[in-house]
């Protein structure tokens, strides 16, 4: 069966990276049990990783991903039937606005040419809520280089072309003041941020 980084990720068996991935949707979790929500939309969902850890909470009802990546699709809907899955762009989302309770893009935004104009229909398409995590530079290239992955790059991933400290990512998110800052999570190596339509 054909795979992706992104399967590989969720799927190690490496002590370290399963401790980094749970830390990680720990954070998520807490961050978004205090919120109504009925409908949520992850945009570059993967394999629906993210998604089934909602579902497995009771958070939220519809719960709907887009990837751009066909592979991502196909092999999430194998290991997740439960969930709707769609090959879609973030820089065109098939959906109306205000679409969705919770807007979801974690490790999404730091691919994008164009993070503003992702981050714009992200927006559009949200009612009221996102949900937003970038790696947290430079520690996350600093933890890569430690473990020996991606040495002659000096930890930065090949397909990261967008680089964020916490304050940097906040200032980005908040830059057109249509959206303010709920609460900021630091699960190590990344910044998550939890913003509201204002």
């Amino acid at each position: 069966m054909k795979t992706t980084d992104n399967f590989r990720k969720h799927t190690s068996k490496n002590p370290l990276q399963k401790l980094l991935i749970n830390n990680f949707f720990n954070s998520l979790l807490v961050v978004v049990q205090d919120i109504k929500i009925e409908s949520v939309l992850d945009v570059g969902c993967g394999e629906g990783f993210t998604l089934n850890k909602l579902s497995e909470n009771k958070i939220g009802k519809r719960l709907e991903g887009v990837d751009f990546l066909e592979t991502a699709i196909e092999l999430g809907r194998k290991i997740h039937p439960n969930l709707i899955l769609s090959q879609g762009d973030i820089y065109k989302l098939k959906y109306q606005d205000n679409s969705f309770d919770l807007v979801i893009a974690t490790e999404v935004l730091e691919h994008l040419e164009d993070p503003r104009k992702g981050l714009g229909e992200l927006k559009r398409v949200s009612k009221k809520y996102l949900l937003l995590s970038v790696p947290n530079e430079p520690f996350f290239m600093l933890a890569n280089f430690l473990r020996g992955k991606n040495i002659t790059r000096w930890g930065n991933d090949i397909e990261h072309i967008q680089h964020w400290t916490s304050k940097g990512f906040q200032q980005f998110s908040t830059l057109n003041s249509q959206l303010s800052i709920l609460k900021i999570r630091h699960p190590f190596p990344w910044t998550m941020l939890l913003l509201k339509k204002v």
